[in-house]
C-alpha cells in the first residue's frame, strides 16, 4: 500500500495530494461541462481533444475548442494527429490560446482516429509518436504531457519501456489509460501495468492513471494499491459531474458522504442511488442537469444544447431507481425544445415529490 500526502506538480502547476482529474472527451469536455466538474473538485480538467490538421487549417468548429475559462484552471487543451508539422504547428497554436499544459492524444481508439494513425494509431508508430513528442516538447514553453495506452493489443503490451522514452522526450507528466487499443473500452482496465509503470526508479515525472473509476473506493485503490500521483476519471463522468465530490469527499475524510435519501428501498419508500455518496438530494442532482441544459444551450443554441446534453440525461444513474420510467425516458431523450425538456424533469420531480 501506497501511504502519499506530498504534493504533485506538472510543471509549475501545483496540486494538492492524491489529485482527481476530468479526462478529455470529445463532444463532453465542453466548457460548460468542465466548469461543473471543476466545481465539484476536479483538481484539473482539460478540452475536447482538437485535431491538429484542422487547427492549422484554421478550421472554426476546431478552433472554437480553444476558448477558455481562468474559472476553469489548471485546463490543458488535447491535441492529436499523424504528421509532425502538424503537430507542431498545432501546439504552437493552442500555446496562444493560454491554457496550463498541453497534452498529446497517443490513446484515442476510435476508428476514424487510430485507423489513420492517429492518437492510439501512434502504438503502432513509436518512432514517429516519439520524433512528434520531442519536438512538440522543443517548440512550446508549457509544460507538455501525454496520454497514451498499455500498447495496440496484448500481444504488444510496451507501456514500461514506452514510459521511459516518453521522459526521454521530454514530456512532464504521462497518463496511462489501463486498455489497448484493441479493448476499446471493453472489459476491465488492467492497473497493474500502470503500477509497474510507477515503481520503475526510472521514472522520474507524475504518473496519472485512467480506466474504470466509477466510485470512491475505486479511486482509494488507485492510490493506495497502485501509487499513481493522480486519477483521471472519464465516462464515470455522464450526468455525474458530483463524483468529484463524492471521490474528494471520500479520500479526504476516508469515508464517503452520507447519503441523503437512504440505501434501501422499504415499504414503497424512493431512496436507493439517487442521494448516495455527492451529500446531494435528487432534487439537487436534478438541478445540476437542468443548469448543464441551460449552460449548453445559452452557449450554442437550442437544438444542440440539447443534443449536447442528452448524453448526460441518458447516463446519469440519478434516474436508475425510479420504477416505470421507460416513456419517461423515452420522451426525455426526444424532447426537441428546451421549455418541453424541462417540463419532463419538473415531472419527474414532482413524482418524487
Amino acid at each position: 500500500m501506497y501511504l502519499c500526502s506530498k504534493k504533485m506538480k506538472i510543471g509549475n502547476i501545483e496540486f494538492g495530494p492524491r489529485p482527481v482529474f476530468l479526462a478529455p472527451m470529445e463532444d463532453v469536455t465542453d466548457i460548460g461541462f468542465r466548469m461543473l466538474c471543476k466545481r465539484f473538485g476536479a483538481a484539473m480538467v482539460y478540452t475536447e481533444f482538437v485535431s491538429a490538421e484542422a487547427l492549422v487549417r484554421d478550421v472554426k468548429s476546431t478552433v472554437s475548442k480553444l476558448g477558455i475559462s481562468d474559472e476553469e484552471r489548471p485546463v490543458g487543451i488535447q491535441i492529436y494527429g499523424r504528421d509532425t508539422d502538424a503537430m507542431v504547428e498545432a501546439a504552437r497554436i493552442v500555446e496562444q490560446a493560454g491554457p496550463d499544459l498541453i497534452d498529446l492524444n497517443f490513446g484515442c481508439p476510435v476508428k476514424k482516429v487510430a485507423g489513420k494513425g492517429a492518437g492510439a494509431g501512434m502504438l503502432q508508430n513509436i518512432p514517429k509518436m516519439l520524433d512528434i513528442t520531442r519536438q512538440v516538447v522543443q517548440a512550446v514553453k508549457l509544460p507538455v504531457t501525454v496520454k497514451t495506452r498499455l500498447g495496440w493489443n496484448h500481444d504488444q503490451l510496451i507501456i514500461t519501456t514506452l514510459a521511459e522514452q516518453l521522459q526521454d522526450c521530454g514530456i512532464r507528466a504521462l497518463t496511462i489509460h489501463g486498455r489497448t487499443r484493441s479493448q476499446m473500452y471493453t472489459g476491465e482496465a488492467d492497473w497493474t501495468l500502470i503500477g509497474e509503470v510507477k515503481r520503475n526508479p526510472r521514472i522520474t515525472i507524475p504518473i496519472i492513471g485512467n480506466g474504470d473509476i466509477t466510485s470512491p473506493e475505486k479511486a482509494e485503490e488507485a492510490f493506495d494499491r497502485y501509487g499513481v500521483d493522480a486519477i483521471m476519471v472519464g465516462r464515470a463522468t455522464f450526468g455525474r459531474p458530483w463524483i468529484f465530490k463524492e471521490i474528494r469527499d471520500y479520500l479526504d475524510a476516508g469515508q464517503a458522504a452520507s447519503p441523503s435519501l437512504g440505501e434501501r428501498q422499504q415499504d414503497g419508500e424512493l431512496c436507493s442511488e439517487m442521494g448516495q455518496g455527492s451529500g446531494f438530494s435528487f432534487n439537487q442532482k436534478l438541478d445540476i442537469l437542468e443548469e448543464l441544459l441551460r449552460i449548453n444551450v445559452e452557449r450554442i443554441d437550442e437544438t444542440r444544447g440539447i443534443l449536447h446534453t442528452r448524453r448526460h440525461l441518458a447516463a446519469t444513474p440519478i434516474f436508475k431507481a425510479i420504477p416505470n420510467f421507460r416513456q419517461t425516458r423515452i420522451a426525455m431523450l426526444r424532447a426537441t425544445t428546451m421549455d418541453d425538456l424541462l417540463a419532463i424533469l419538473e415531472q419527474t420531480r414532482q413524482l418524487l415529490g
